[in-house]
């Protein structure tokens, strides 16, 4: 369902689009590449030692490749900047390094954070792990549909109550896990 039509005018003056991809290897690990592209509607001259960019033309064009395992181990990292506002931002693919050895966990967005944050690495890239470790998730999913739920110490499926979809009063948790749904109409325990 499409947004509502908006209740005035309005002028398109920015542009972001973030592509996000992964693959299975041959060699049994993963690649997650993330690539965004900000494009703006009107020129930008710059005086202050950055470059000019023409509407429609990328201000900024920056791309990730994380190499991880089954466990979302970050074994390497490639980065590259296309486009950038100065002429020094490329140098800050360097810093990705930084993100090698971390896993993709609670506390991936604190870690990188700490490692690439503020002038230690770039902040366009930086905020573009976040859809990238979403999208390690969603491409080892074929890995965790073939294995057993993850049950917590009372033996209920972890995946309970983590989004709304499987809110234990919900219809899937009815379906796939009767036996912990609390909907309304959940049968009481004999």
């Amino acid at each position: 369902m499409p947004l509502p039509s908006p209740s005035c005018d309005r002028e398109l003056l920015h542009v972001r689009k973030i592509e996000c991809q992964g693959f299975r290897r041959s060699d049994g690990m993963f690649d997650v590449e993330g690539r965004m592209v900000d494009r703006k509607t009107y020129d930008i001259s710059r005086l202050d030692g950055g470059r000019s960019v023409a509407a429609g033309d990328a201000i900024h064009d920056m791309s990730i490749r994380i190499t991880i395992d089954e466990s979302l181990f970050v074994h390497a990292v490639d980065a590259a900047i296309d486009a950038s506002p100065y002429v020094i931002c490329p140098q800050a693919v360097y810093a990705m390094q930084q993100i090698v050895g971390l896993t993709i966990a609670s506390g991936w967005t604190r870690a990188v954070k700490e490692r690439l944050g503020g002038a230690r690495g770039c902040t366009h890239l930086m905020e573009l792990l976040g859809p990238m470790a979403t999208t390690a998730y969603q491409t080892l999913v074929v890995l965790r549909w073939a294995r057993p739920d993850k049950l917590d110490r009372q033996g209920k499926p972890v995946k309970i109550d983590s989004c709304y979809a499987y809110g234990s009063s919900r219809q899937v948790v009815r379906d796939k896990w009767p036996a912990f749904y609390t909907g309304a109409d959940a049968k009481p325990d004999s």
